[in-house]
């Protein structure tokens, strides 16, 4: 995924800025799109994508949670809730043979990280915003899509929902964060691929982009950092000349 929007348009961070923190989902943002992550395993495991959502649904309905709640809160380990969902598929005579235990290591395997949004974290990181990945992610996959991402040492902080207790959209995770980075309260930007963590992050007083591809995110990622700017200097102009009448006053 090319971005025609250039990623050196981002504002840097001045006195004024209101955002100093931006957050990156993994999945579906710095991953490959999740369609084509479930094709790849269809492709692998013969296993399609309706009968495998299907599966993770199922096997969460059981447990009265979220699809991935099972795992992404470590409710089940992953070869539990791999034994599970083949149990489920098994029941509705699909085939489980080429499907492992250690779901992570197929799942991932021969994928690369979205290298425009990877990017994207120097680009801010070098503008003086801090940076960090707030994934809802599961504890057995950390070996698979840490080192596909490859940013362990350069983010300012990483929010995993299996070692916090919480996801997104759950408001905990967005406080959780800020304390994990650093950030004030209401300080922070969520770049994610589904509108209902944009709208969780933004009840939080967050910014947030949904993220629908590269060149897109860029634009708007832009927009908002510079929109916010002149808000936060039109605010400080204004209480600026509210002080000088009260002295002249």
């Amino acid at each position: 995924m090319t971005a025609s929007v250039r990623i050196d348009s981002v504002p840097p961070v001045t006195e004024a800025t209101r955002y100093t923190t931006v957050f990156l989902d993994f999945g579906g943002v710095l991953s490959p799109p999740i369609e084509d992550l479930f094709l790849e395993y269809e492709r692998v495991t013969g296993i399609a994508p309706a009968d495998l959502k299907a599966a993770m649904a199922g096997v969460a309905d059981g447990l009265g949670v979220d699809v991935l709640a099972p795992v992404e809160l470590g409710l089940l380990t992953e070869v539990e809730w791999v034994r599970r969902m083949h149990r489920w598929l098994i029941c509705r005579g699909v085939d489980v043979s080429r499907s492992a235990l250690d779901f992570g290591r197929q799942w991932f395997a021969g994928h690369q990280v979205n290298a425009t949004m990877r990017r994207l974290v120097f680009e801010l990181k070098a503008q003086g915003y801090r940076v960090g990945i707030l994934t809802n992610n599961v504890r057995e996959w950390e070996a698979h899509w840490r080192p596909m991402v490859g940013l362990d040492e350069d983010v300012d902080a990483i929010v995993d929902s299996y070692d916090v207790g919480c996801r997104k959209p759950e408001p905990e995770i967005f406080a959780i964060s800020e304390n994990r980075i650093g950030a004030a309260p209401g300080t922070a930007i969520l770049i994610d691929d589904l509108e209902s963590n944009c709208v969780a992050a933004r009840r939080a007083g967050w910014g947030a982009v949904r993220f629908v591809d590269n060149d897109q995110t860029l634009a708007d990622l832009a927009a908002l950092l510079r929109a916010q700017d002149g808000a936060a200097a039109e605010v400080a102009i204004a209480e600026a000349i509210t002080t000088d009448r009260e002295t002249i006053a």
